[in-house]
């Protein structure tokens, strides 16, 4: 896909598919393509919609499939593959419940057993990496016995056993749904989860990565294109990139910050020295904004240092009045958060160096994906976090019609907006570069033909600046802040 692309929840963002379909034909035409996140029956359960009871149907409060087909007349049109679990109301988990071994889905849902069948000892079971508390199963009644079922997420979400026949029949019927809506692109999401291999921690494994290539093949077949999401550290990144069409660019987030926050640019300059071309470029996220993807893990040295992650912590407490601190988790297995919950605009606290983090997802080789909380330069939403108790709730606001319309008025959104106008320009099929030009100065450029783009800038604490010139066939241009970038055609 050539262009930028947007990341919404259909009901937050106007409240149905309808409200996002006009905007796309009208204030946010320039971007290319749109992810909406999972709008699945039901999209408000336990987990914000990934953990469906039908995978394979649009919920009724926000449209239809056919309202899918016309979007993606238009726009690439990108959608989960929950590829990890299904939720426990689902009618399959049901009837296995109720018929154990004679139901038609027994082997579909994963079981202690299976990963265990001679036993598991403390250390094997202890082993497995889990993104929450507690052990990854939970007891259910099956057929008037109790069993273990896998629940890696929450005791909801119960995982598929993607090996077995049912599990693979599965996750092929919900992709002749995807394909038959019109998606293009399919994220796999919680894969690094989805093989279990003991005596490991079953995260990003050898057996992990044979699988994304298996399944891979298989949505290729249909006709659509494969991006996984592994929050993992970057060395993992760049194992898995050659394997699949997109591959999340997690590591640029928090390089962003840690530069605007000791005026420095040498860690971006490192990372853009190994970085896969085949990119999806995202800063803030619905999962919140990301840190760890940046750091060390498991004693291997990260792009920046854990002190330097503490303080990315520090200076994002200070700019939201503390509340990242009190809506950030930590988890069991680390000292630190692995996210800041607290949108980007109010992490940053500079208009100025939040439109340069734009610009440089913008620049950058691969796809820029911005989410709708940062695309309208959202704020904490510090009421439904107080509501929900939900820490990721701050950057997961409720958009009506109306605040859209103050919203796109916001100059720092007009950027946003002429950010995806400018990166439709053929001058991004060219040649990419970037120089480090001082300490705290970078210089990124695209050169095709007679046409060139480029954008410096300087992240001087308290004292970001950027210049972005466009040299083509109707002549030189130059934005040189905000308002300005905003205007540009």
């Amino acid at each position: 896909m050539t262009g930028a692309s947007i990341l919404v929840y259909a009901e937050r963002v106007g409240g149905n598919l309808g409200e996002i379909e006009k905007l796309l034909k009208g204030p946010l035409k320039d971007f290319s393509g749109i992810h909406v996140l999972p709008f699945f029956h039901p999209y408000d359960g336990d987990d914000a919609g990934f953990d469906p009871i039908d995978h394979k149907i649009v919920d009724p409060r926000l449209g239809n499939w056919a309202d899918f087909k016309r979007i993606s007349e238009t726009h690439e049109l990108t959608a989960d593959l929950i590829v990890n679990h299904a939720s426990a109301l689902s009618p399959e988990f049901i009837d296995w419940q109720e018929k154990g071994d004679a139901s038609e889905y027994a082997g579909l849902f994963l079981t202690f057993d299976t990963v265990f069948p001679n036993g598991g000892t403390e250390e094997g079971i202890t082993s497995f990496y889990r993104p929450r508390p507690g052990m990854p199963f939970t007891a259910y009644e099956v057929a008037g016995k109790r069993r273990l079922v896998w629940t890696t997420f929450m005791p909801s979400q119960v995982d598929i056993d993607i090996k077995h026949e049912k599990g693979q029949n599965y996750l092929k019927s919900v992709l002749e749904a995807l394909q038959s809506g019109g998606v293009k692109v399919v994220r796999l999401d919680a894969v690094g989860y989805a093989v279990k291999t003991p005596g490991t921690d079953s995260f990003m494994t050898p057996e992990t990565l044979e699988f994304v290539e298996e399944i891979t093949e298989l949505i290729q077949s249909y006709g659509m294109r494969v991006l996984v999401e592994v929050h993992a550290h970057y060395t993992q990144q760049l194992d898995i990139a050659p394997l699949v069409d997109l591959i999340y660019d997690f590591q640029t987030a928090p390089l962003l910050l840690h530069s605007f926050f000791t005026g420095t640019v040498d860690r971006l300059d490192n990372w853009f020295k190994i970085r896969p071309n085949n990119c999806l470029n995202v800063l803030d996220t619905h999962d919140g904004y990301g840190v760890i993807d940046g750091g060390p893990i498991n004693g291997r040295p990260g792009l920046i240092t854990q002190d330097e992650m503490a303080f990315i912590f520090k200076k994002a407490e200070e700019n939201t009045n503390g509340h990242s601190a009190i809506a950030s988790v930590v988890p069991q297995w680390f000292t630190l958060p692995h996210q800041i919950n607290a949108t980007l605009p109010n992490i940053v606290a500079n208009d100025t160096a939040y439109t340069i983090m734009r610009a440089v997802q913008f620049f950058l080789p691969g796809e820029p994906q911005v989410y709708y909380v940062g695309l309208f330069n959202g704020m904490d939403d510090v009421e439904l976090f107080n509501k929900t108790e939900q820490g990721r709730d701050v950057n997961r606001h409720n958009y009506t019609p109306e605040e859209i319309a103050v919203a796109l008025e916001q100059p720092v959104t007009k950027a946003i907006i002429a950010l995806a106008r400018l990166r439709n320009l053929p001058v991004f099929d060219g040649e990419f570069s970037w120089t480090v030009t001082g300490d705290s100065s970078l210089r990124m450029g695209w050169v095709n033909g007679d046409d060139s783009i480029s954008l410096e800038f300087n992240t001087s604490v308290d004292a970001p600046e950027f210049v972005i010139e466009v040299k083509d066939a109707s002549g030189t241009r130059s934005y040189d802040s905000v308002e300005a970038l905003g205007n540009a055609e």
